[in-house]
């Protein structure tokens, strides 16, 4: 069964972002990554809510926010603000704010773009998109391939995908480290299906990706000397293929200057594996007498 919630759309500036709320106190908003939808909060989201208002929304091209027509459109600061549009229309102008992969990376461009509206940010299972992108290693190229295949012109990776999305969509789920169909909750991976089985959502996933390289890796190009001054979680998987690569707290220690890091029982999407651990790992950040 679904936990309590309710859905809505909001409207911004003819934008439409869906999101699920949660609970009742200080806002906390949580974002997803790929493939996925604000489902993959469904079984945390409730056990932060005794403490917080959660917020967790679709990222735009995303579940079932809308779906921009132009690949610039898909940047992480075009996410990014519309999160805080987001927040601000439902009365929250400042909040602490957790992203999954791609959800951590419009965050942590959150951070860098509106520092006024973070209280606190968790990242979680990245590396910073420059970084990933400027060190890349053998070991890393060949567990994160979809960077690269899905960034190639359009139609060719959305042609091959659309054959079988959930084909596709499924060995990413299961491609990063410790996973299996089984970590992910029926109604959980039901949702991620409607979603990616979605010909304009398989077209603007790739159109994420394509503007990673194209651009929002010179976004953070001009923004290395800049840190995020709040304090801030770097949560990983401990069995996860990024976690072997590399040292994920060390790539993130020059850009945030009030750090803690944590490993989580389980590969990449250790939030579905372990979502009462990682619930735990946040209520311990974000109240640390709990």
């Amino acid at each position: 069964m679904t936990p309590e919630h309710t859905s809505h759309i909001a409207t911004l500036n003819q934008r439409s972002i869906a999101y699920d709320r949660y609970g009742d106190g200080p806002p906390l908003l949580l974002l997803h990554g790929f493939p996925q939808t604000r489902a993959m909060w469904w079984r945390i989201a409730p056990m932060l809510a005794r403490d917080f208002t959660v917020i967790a929304a679709d990222l735009r091209g995303y579940g079932d926010s809308f779906k921009p027509a132009a690949m610039t459109d898909m940047s992480f600061r075009n996410m990014a603000s519309d999160m805080v549009a987001l927040m601000a229309l439902l009365g929250f102008d400042r909040f602490d704010l957790a992203g999954h992969d791609r959800g951590a990376r419009t965050a942590h461009r959150l951070a860098l773009d509106a520092p006024d509206a973070v209280k606190s940010l968790t990242v979680m299972d990245i590396v910073p998109t420059h970084h990933l992108l400027d060190r890349l290693t053998t070991p890393v190229a060949r567990a994160y391939y979809h960077w690269f295949f899905l960034a190639q012109p359009a139609p060719f990776p959305e042609t091959m995908i659309g054959h079988d999305p959930d084909a596709y969509y499924e060995r990413c789920l299961l491609g990063f480290g410790k996973a299996t169909l089984d970590d992910f909750a029926p109604d959980m991976l039901a949702a991620y299906r409607d979603s990616w089985r979605d010909p304009e959502c398989i077209r603007c996933m790739c159109d994420d990706y394509r503007a990673a390289i194209d651009v929002d890796f010179a976004h953070d190009a001009a923004d290395l000397d800049r840190q995020v001054t709040c304090p801030a979680l770097v949560l990983y998987g401990a069995d996860g293929a990024m976690a072997r690569a590399m040292d994920v707290p060390a790539t993130w220690a020059p850009r945030l200057a009030d750090m803690r890091a944590k490993g989580v029982t389980g590969g990449h999407f250790f939030p579905d594996q372990s979502p009462e651990e990682t619930a735990a790992a946040l209520r311990g950040f974000l109240l640390p007498q709990a």
